[in-house]
């Protein structure tokens, strides 16, 4: 693999990634929301330590929104 193609595709893969003021809009919450969750476990919604930063896969973020969605009322 060339040089100019791992960095094309290390900048391909941080596109996808979403500091928590992006990925709090993405799910419409607030970014305090977002770190209440993270540090409390309340849901498992993943997320990347990247040195002090919190960073959020789109897909990532999808996915558990996808696995939330329910045809009911129902909680269970």
């Amino acid at each position: 693999m060339t040089t100019e193609k791992f960095h094309k595709q290390l900048i391909a893969a941080g596109a996808d990634l979403l500091d928590d003021h992006a990925a709090a809009a993405v799910l419409d919450v607030s970014p305090g929301t977002l770190s209440v969750w993270r540090s409390t476990g309340r849901y498992a919604l993943p997320f990347l330590k990247i040195g002090r930063k919190v960073r959020y896969r789109r897909a990532d973020l999808q996915a558990w929104m996808d696995s939330r969605t329910r045809e009911s009322g129902a909680t269970a």
